[in-house]
C-alpha cells in the first residue's frame, strides 16, 4: 500500500538581499518565499517554495496569499490521499482552485521531491533525466547606479562567476536607460552578453525607440517591454528589430505561449517553475516553444534554493537553453536555510546531486527567518 499525504505545513520566511534589487514596479530589500513541507505515512518529507517578486507589485499572488490557499483551500483536499500520484492531485487541485500557480508550484515541487526521496532518484530522472549537470547563469545588475554596475560586472567577470548580465530598466527617462545600459555594454565589451529587462514598463511607441537604441549599443536581448497582455505589441515588435525579445510575464503556461507563436511572435520565452505550476508543468511549456522555433531560456522569481533547485532539475531535462538562466536568486540573499548551499562556479552552476531535489532544511537557520506571529 502506498503511502498518503500526512501533513502539509506552510512557512513564510524572508531573507534580507545582499543589495537593494530595483525594479521598474518596486525596489526589494528583503526576498520573502513561502517554504511548503509536505509529510507522508511513512515518515519522509518533501520540500517545495513559491516566491514573488517585489509581492502584489508584481502579480496576483503574494507570500500571504499562497500561504492562506495552501493551509485553507489545498492542504484539506490532500491529507489522506496517495502521495505517489503526483498527475491525479494536479488534476484534483486544477478542478477545485483557478489560478494560484505559485502556490500549485510549490506543492508540485514537493510532491516531486517527496516521490523522489522514496525511490531513491532525483527529481531530474522523475522528468526524464538530466541531458547537463551543469547549467549557465547570467546575473542581474539593479543598483541602478551605473558606476556601481560595471565594477560589479567586472569583478564576476574575472573571478567567473558570471559572464551573462541582465539590467533593470524601465522606471527612469527611456534615454537615461539607454545610456546606462549602453556605459555598461561598452566597459565589458565583447567578454560578457549584456541583456535588459524592462518589466511591461515601455508602451509600443517607447518600446520602438528604446529597442532601436538597445540594439545599436550592441545589447542581445530585450524582456517584455510591454504589457503582459498585449500580446499584438510584442508581434510586432518581434518582427520590427533583429534584436530579439524575451518574454516573460505574457507567457504562464503552454496555452499562453502557444496563442502568442501562432500570432506570429518570434524570439524566446522565459520559463518559470513558479509561472506554470510546477517543474512538471513548465516542460510543458517547453515543448510548445521548441515546436515553434521559440528560443528557451530559465527565468526565476528570485527564489531560494529550494525553488532554485527545482528549476534547475527541470532545465537540466532540455538539450538546448538558448539564453541560458537565471537561477541566481540564492546569490541575492545574505543568508540560506538549507545545511548545503548551490555550487556556484566556471560561470553557472552544478545540478543538486541525492534523491529528489537533492536539499536539506537547515532548521536553526529557518527558526531564524521565519516569520513570527
Amino acid at each position: 500500500m502506498s503511502a498518503t499525504i500526512h501533513s502539509i505545513e506552510a512557512i513564510l520566511v524572508d531573507i534580507p538581499t545582499i543589495r537593494p534589487h530595483k525594479l521598474s514596479m518596486t525596489t526589494m530589500g528583503v526576498q520573502s518565499m513561502v517554504i511548503v513541507r509536505i509529510k507522508d505515512s511513512d515518515g519522509l518529507e518533501g520540500l517545495g517554495e513559491a516566491t514573488t517578486i517585489g509581492g502584489l507589485s508584481y502579480g496576483p499572488e503574494s507570500p500571504e496569499s499562497i500561504k492562506l490557499t495552501v493551509d485553507t483551500y489545498f492542504s484539506p483536499q490532500l491529507i489522506g490521499q496517495a502521495a505517489d500520484n503526483i498527475n491525479t492531485l494536479k488534476v484534483m487541485l486544477g478542478r477545485s482552485t483557478r489560478g494560484n500557480n505559485l502556490a500549485k508550484s510549490a506543492i508540485e515541487t514537493a510532491l516531486l521531491d517527496l516521490q523522489g526521496k522514496r525511490l531513491g532518484r532525483p527529481v531530474s530522472e522523475l522528468l526524464g533525466g538530466a541531458v547537463h549537470r551543469h547549467l549557465p547563469v547570467l546575473w542581474t545588475l539593479a543598483s541602478g547606479d551605473t558606476e556601481k554596475d560595471i565594477h560589479e560586472a567586472l569583478g564576476l567577470i574575472e573571478t567567473r562567476r558570471h559572464c551573462d548580465f541582465k539590467l533593470k530598466i524601465g522606471s527612469r527617462a527611456l534615454m537615461d536607460d539607454v545610456r546606462h545600459v549602453a556605459a555598461i555594454k561598452e566597459a565589458v565589451g565583447e567578454s560578457a552578453s549584456v541583456r535588459v529587462d524592462v518589466n511591461q514598463a515601455w508602451d509600443e511607441s517607447t518600446a520602438a525607440k528604446g529597442m532601436a537604441e538597445l540594439q545599436a549599443a550592441g545589447i542581445d536581448l530585450v524582456e517584455q517591454p510591454t504589457p503582459m497582455k498585449d500580446f499584438a505589441s510584442l508581434v510586432r515588435l518581434s518582427e520590427k528589430f533583429h534584436l530579439p525579445i524575451l518574454a516573460d510575464e505574457a507567457v504562464a503556461d503552454a496555452k499562453d505561449l502557444y496563442n502568442l507563436a501562432a500570432a506570429g511572435f518570434s524570439g524566446a520565452v522565459a520559463m518559470k517553475i513558479a509561472k506554470a505550476g510546477g517543474p512538471a508543468q513548465v516542460l510543458e511549456q517547453a515543448a510548445v516553444a521548441s515546436a515553434a522555433g521559440i528560443g528557451l531560456y530559465g527565468g526565476t522569481m528570485l527564489e531560494g534554493t529550494i525553488g532554485t533547485a527545482a528549476s534547475l532539475h527541470a532545465w537540466s531535462t532540455r538539450e538546448t537553453l538558448h539564453w541560458g538562466t537565471e537561477m541566481f536568486g540564492p546569490l541575492l540573499m545574505k543568508d540560506d536555510i538549507v545545511v548545503k548551499p548551490l555550487n556556484f562556479h566556471d560561470n553557472g552552476v552544478d545540478l543538486p546531486q541525492g534523491p529528489g531535489l537533492g536539499i536539506e532544511i537547515d532548521e536553526d537557520k529557518l527558526a531564524v527567518y521565519r516569520r513570527k506571529g
